[in-house]
């Protein structure tokens, strides 16, 4: 019955998706319906989230099928973070998208399919099986490519259109990744090839595979030079979707690099320096990217491409500690990330532009709403003693330890740009009087309800609040990490737990 748990998240999502095509066109009742839906799914995964560290793996084999020959769906201690991030990230931007959605965007079936994203979300972090990910994966791409485009407006659609390509190519690549990892071991679950991988004579061959999967992840996580459809598709959608976008589905793509590089495959000197390579120059160019952009959406896009390039260094530098940054540092990034897309579009819905240069005295019109602004900024940036800090810090202390100058001149740039462009955002928005007088004709946040209002400021405020939190009590956050990164050194406990072998 505790095995079987597992699923409850995944099914509560779809239940809620189903249950809301019985109300198609009722859009307060699809409200309702969807707000309830993510508590409960939240409340799920906490618990999912409190018996995996109290029990340890979480095990199911789907239908009574040991394994290696059913399907298997497992809880760890990095899976069920990502669950937990998941489904607290759902809730906000849910309630959030009550509010800045507009009616016929809701009718179209948004939250019908923001469920089933949701859904495919949480099917990718609990699999064990190898293409069971990638079908997840499909779920998450049809469901997000539809997000994309509802509404049907110009921009959206040219966005749409780079963003599914890319993810098709990165779904081709993935599956070719597969079979011919299929045909080197003939299975599909994660830890009985990572047991069959090792006795593979033809280690080029593995070293291609292992390369063909980075490839296909490092498309959907956006790394350096596979990047270019991001900026392009993420700053079109409305804001809600932004968010869910910029938080979670590039982050999708790393856990799976990191499961994958992590159980399946042990990177040799020639992947590490490769991986190291495209760590500091998707750093680089995703910092540099944002330097002569005017519109807080595109910046937003471009420090995604950025930061992503600190969890890939987490990877190259491969040691335990460098996995517990890398995991503290997924955790403070979900959360900022999906926060400042949703301040994003507050900002819009107060002066109908996100460009920096038409915008101005944010701060003295909005002081409490920029508080908390200034709060998820300076999270982002790393300000001590912020959530940001603490993984930066131990990337910084790692890379130097191993003498990657390279790598750690890279962190060090991408610190600083992230500094440069979130206080020209704060300077230009928030502190300078603005280009033209505020009237109440043109505060468009003046007409929205109370209700209105608190469903677009509270899942802000929440996630600041979560952000706060992790800052302040670093140190539970960085022994969750510790547990987190012990697992992923150490893949003979995941093996063992899957395939029921005795340590």
């Amino acid at each position: 019955m505790t095995t079987n748990f597992i699923l409850a998240p995944i099914l509560m999502h779809m239940f809620t998706a189903i249950v809301l095509l019985f109300f198609w066109q009722k859009v307060l009742i699809q409200k309702i319906i969807s707000i309830v839906g993510n508590s409960i799914a939240f409340l799920l995964c906490l618990r999912l989230f409190e018996m995996t560290l109290s029990q340890g793996y979480l095990t199911l084999q789907l239908g009574g099928w040991q394994a290696p020959f059913g399907i298997t769906f497992i809880s760890d201690t990095l899976s069920a973070i990502m669950v937990l991030l998941t489904a607290l990230v759902s809730l906000a931007v849910g309630i959030y998208s009550t509010a800045s959605l507009n009616v016929s965007r809701i009718k179209y079936g948004y939250f019908f399919i923001f469920h089933f994203l949701i859904m495919g979300l949480l099917g990718a972090f609990l699999t064990g099986d190898i293409f069971n990910m990638y079908v997840w994966f499909e779920v998450v791409i049809i469901s997000s490519f539809i997000l994309m485009t509802v509404g049907g407006k110009k921009m959206q659609m040219e966005g749409a259109i780079k963003y599914v390509t890319m993810n098709m190519l990165a779904s081709v690549i993935f599956l070719t990744a597969i079979a011919v990892l299929y045909g080197i071991t003939g299975t599909l679950n994660i830890a009985d090839i990572a047991n069959k991988i090792t006795l593979v004579e033809n280690k080029g061959l593995v070293t291609v595979t292992s390369l063909l999967f980075f490839v296909g992840f490092g498309i959907k996580s956006a790394v350096f030079p596979l990047y270019f459809w991001l900026p392009s598709a993420y700053h079109t959608p409305p804001s809600a979707i932004a968010a869910i976008f910029g938080g979670l589905l590039t982050k999708m793509g790393i856990y799976a690099m990191l499961r994958v590089f992590t159980v399946i495959f042990q990177p040799d000197y020639f992947t590490l320096t490769l991986f190291s390579i495209i760590a500091v120059l998707t750093l680089i160019t995703g910092a540099l990217g944002t330097i002569n952009k005017r519109s807080i959406r595109r910046i937003l896009s471009y420090l995604i491409i950025c930061h992503i390039g600190y969890l890939i260094a987490g990877l190259v530098l491969n040691t335990e500690l460098a996995f517990v940054a890398l995991v503290f540092y997924l955790i403070h990034d979900v959360i900022v990330k999906s926060n400042v897309f949703m301040i994003s579009g507050v900002i819009l819905k107060m002066r109908e532009t996100v460009d920096i240069t038409r915008l101005g005295s944010l701060l003295k019109d909005y002081p409490k709403f920029s508080f908390v602004a200034a709060l998820v900024f300076f999270s982002l940036i790393g300000i001590p003693p912020l959530s940001g800090f603490w993984p930066k810090i131990l990337l910084f202390q790692e890379s130097f330890k191993q003498e990657n100058y390279v790598l750690l001149a890279g962190l060090i740039v991408a610190s600083f740009v992230t500094l440069f462009v979130m206080v020209r955002i704060w300077s230009e928005a928030f502190w300078k009087i603005s280009p033209k007088p505020i009237t109440e004709e043109i505060d468009h946040f003046a007409p929205f309800s109370l209700s209105g209002k608190i469903a677009l400021i509270a899942p802000i405020v929440g996630l600041a609040a979560v952000s706060l939190i992790i800052g302040l009590n670093a140190n539970s956050f960085i022994k969750l990490s510790e547990k987190a990164a012990y697992e992923m050194k150490r893949p003979e406990i995941y093996i063992n737990n899957v395939l029921g072998s005795k340590e």
